[in-house]
């Protein structure tokens, strides 16, 4: 692959998933996911885990792994709205 096409890659790769990190770094700090839609956690983390098996299938490192890492803060904002959803049962 040319090298410009590839580095074009790992870059929309970098701030595709840097865009959720404060979205996960506020969620952590405030201890709140209220406003999170499990919706979007759900689709969102589905759509990943897709998008590394295609990337896994095509060889395109830089799709696999980006996806590797947004589906795990992704997941980690599930994992915390689950845990809130449960807490706030009564």
């Amino acid at each position: 692959m040319d090298p410009i096409v590839e580095g074009v890659g790992y870059a929309a790769a970098a701030l595709t998933t840097a865009a959720f990190a404060p979205q996960v770094a506020r969620s952590l700090r405030t201890r709140s996911v209220r406003d999170l839609s499990p919706g979007m956690i759900l689709a969102q983390s589905s759509g990943c885990l897709l998008w590394c098996v295609y990337g896994a299938a095509t060889g395109a490192a830089p799709l696999t792994a980006a996806n590797a890492l947004t589906f795990s803060l992704v997941a980690a904002l599930g994992v915390m709205k689950l845990r809130e959803g449960r807490a706030a049962a009564p």
